[in-house]
């Protein structure tokens, strides 16, 4: 057995093992260089010039969008959606930033906004960067395109068109199914008799603007509102306390911007409103039918649809709209509850940040 312990290796064995470790030793050496040109073009976190991001690395990442072609890669390339890179800002190349094209140098200053923007284009574009300075960029990527994009608002197509503010790639139709808001609805529709009889109470005081009535016109139009532009009036909510919890029980009400409103419209017989469009399409109106006549119709996008009481209609009036009262002039007023809500394919980040931008204090 000893003379087995003290026999020599073999001179072929020694050299593999020999082979092995340097082997090994190569491959790590390797990882860890690959590691470290990883990390050089990565940028810094929180640091507003952490780096310049070479070309090829900017290749990379603008072809995880896929393919493109037309004006879609033009806009892809001025500026990378944040749900495809952390929104670090310092993302050009050297040559973008002197010819001031980088795809992400409007996020930081106003040199490329447009220059025919509107005064309050500009102010929203304003308030946006201020959003994104206190909370984040992440999806913000609808928001920024729609505030470059407010100059084309006249392009759109006549059946929806906005007349204020525009959010792109939002699917919409005229009139939504009850399963896009469907807690909302039957909140409102459990609470209908009690709603109808606290407007049957504020309209047997009359219409009248000390009583808290709006927009009184010919033929019975008039509006009692609860919310106006993002907030609420006071004497008519404590007119109304039923219908005010109701509002505040609502999980998609837009009730802190100016783009959200709530209250009792009415329309006489004979009362025909002409065709117009809403100023958004971040939002539905909601309609409670509380006194719904023959021959009243609402028409949105050419769909014609008809009010039922104690039930309602989640409509788009960014679309283009009328709605007539065609009854008997002893028929009685048409008068629905209309209620703001967030559309279904705005995301929460987003409603965020728009409840910012139209803060009705700013």
């Amino acid at each position: 057995m000893d003379s087995m312990n003290t026999l020599a290796v073999p001179p072929y064995v020694e050299l593999g093992v020999h082979s092995l470790s340097g082997l090994l030793w190569t491959l790590l050496l390797l990882f860890l260089w690959h590691c470290y040109r990883m990390g050089s073009d990565l940028p810094i976190p929180g640091h507003a010039h952490a780096g310049k991001l070479k070309s090829g690395s900017r290749r990379s990442i603008m072809s995880r969008g896929g393919s493109c072609d037309g004006t879609k890669c033009s806009a892809r390339s001025k500026l990378l959606r944040s749900d495809q890179i952390t929104p670090f800002i310092s993302m050009e190349t050297e040559e973008d930033e002197e010819q001031g094209q980088g795809y992400l140098t409007p996020v930081m200053s106003h040199a490329l906004f447009p220059a025919q923007a509107s005064a309050e284009a500009k102010k929203l574009y304003a308030a946006l960067q201020e959003y994104a300075k206190r909370y984040s960029w992440v999806g913000m990527g609808r928001i920024h395109k729609s505030l470059r994009e407010q100059v084309h608002l006249n392009d759109h197509s006549a059946i929806q068109k906005p007349n204020f503010f525009f959010l792109p790639d939002v699917p919409s139709v005229p009139f939504f199914p009850r399963d896009a808001h469907r807690h909302d609805i039957e909140l409102l529709e459990a609470n209908y008799s009690a709603i109808l009889a606290e407007f049957k109470a504020v309209y047997q005081r009359g219409i009248d603007s000390k009583l808290g009535w709006t927009c009184v016109g010919p033929k019975g139009q008039a509006v009692f509102s609860l919310y106006s532009a993002g907030v609420s009036v006071a004497g008519n909510c404590r007119s109304c306390p039923c219908t005010y919890r109701t509002l505040l029980s609502l999980r998609t009400f837009i009730s802190s911007n100016s783009l959200g409103s709530a209250g009792f419209w009415l329309l006489g017989p004979g009362a025909t409103l002409g065709s117009s469009y809403g100023p958004t399409n971040t939002r539905l109106r909601c309609h409670l039918g509380l006194q719904t006549p023959s021959l009243c119709e609402l028409v949105v996008g050419g769909e014609p649809q008809c009010w039922s009481e104690g039930h309602c209609l989640l409509v788009d009036d960014s679309f283009l709209h009328t709605v007539s009262h065609k009854g008997s002039p002893d028929s009685g007023p048409r008068v629905i509850l209309s209620v703001d809500l967030w559309h279904p394919n705005v995301a929460a980040a987003e409603r965020q940040a728009l409840d910012f931008m139209f803060n009705p204090d700013l």
